[in-house]
């Protein structure tokens, strides 16, 4: 009983502070739209450092950024993954403000990858064999906006790439139900907090790491080594 009542206070502790910012923010929506637009410039100039390196840039949400994050980085082709926030209409929130459902963020990762080593296609094929894009705003036990299946595009290439994939699917019948996967122009992107990075890695022994993330790898032939 002290387990759960400790439980329940940090839950109650998280939405707090999360309402807290979003209330905060929601006092000046002009600055926080500058404030977004500036950050996307930001975003903007170095994807095109990048580019210039042969690199390109995928954005994705399938649920719980730590497993997206963990299939990912089990590809070839992958120079770095981030967990992080896109989607939202808050300047650089916290996981606190995002899992309260009411920023519009999507819990996504964003890969750096070699285009020569593996394509935007074969990114979109995993994609979709690493969670349910039939379950609208949930995956598993995460429920809420933040969770919700996504493709945020960088290109026009991408998007039509996206498009393409998502009606192949649909149309495969690998699924029983409609896909519902939003495809959205990519926005700023926001990186979640340094606990959030590399989860998986850090913390294998944790029951969500053992429950469900490694489970998935193994359905993907991605085991750890």
């Amino acid at each position: 009983m002290e387990h759960l009542h400790y439980h329940v206070a940090m839950v109650s502790a998280i939405l707090v502070a999360g309402l807290g910012q979003f209330a905060c923010a929601a006092q000046q929506p002009y600055k926080q739209s500058e404030l977004m637009s500036e950050k996307r410039a930001a975003d903007l100039e170095e994807e095109n450092v990048l580019r210039a390196q042969g690199l390109e840039i995928a954005t994705l949400g399938a649920g719980c950024f730590w497993c997206v994050e963990a299939v990912l980085q089990r590809l070839p082709g992958i120079r770095s993954v981030t967990s992080g926030y896109m989607g939202g209409d808050l300047h650089d929130p916290s996981y606190e403000a995002v899992v309260t459902g009411r920023t519009g963020h999507a819990e996504v990762a964003q890969v750096v990858y070699n285009p020569e080593e593996i394509g935007y296609d074969a990114l979109l094929e995993i994609f979709w064999r690493m969670h349910d894009p039939t379950t609208l705003n949930r995956q598993g036990a995460d429920r809420g906006t933040q969770y919700r299946s996504v493709v945020f595009y960088h290109t026009p290439q991408q998007k039509e790439v996206a498009e393409a994939s998502l009606r192949a699917v649909d149309r495969s019948g690998a699924f029983r139900d409609p896909i519902v996967t939003e495809i959205a122009k990519a926005g700023p992107f926001y990186p979640a907090e340094s606990y959030h990075q590399n989860y998986y890695k850090s913390n294998r022994e944790a029951p969500y790491c053992r429950y469900v993330i490694l489970p998935k790898l193994k359905k993907l032939g991605l085991e750890d080594e």
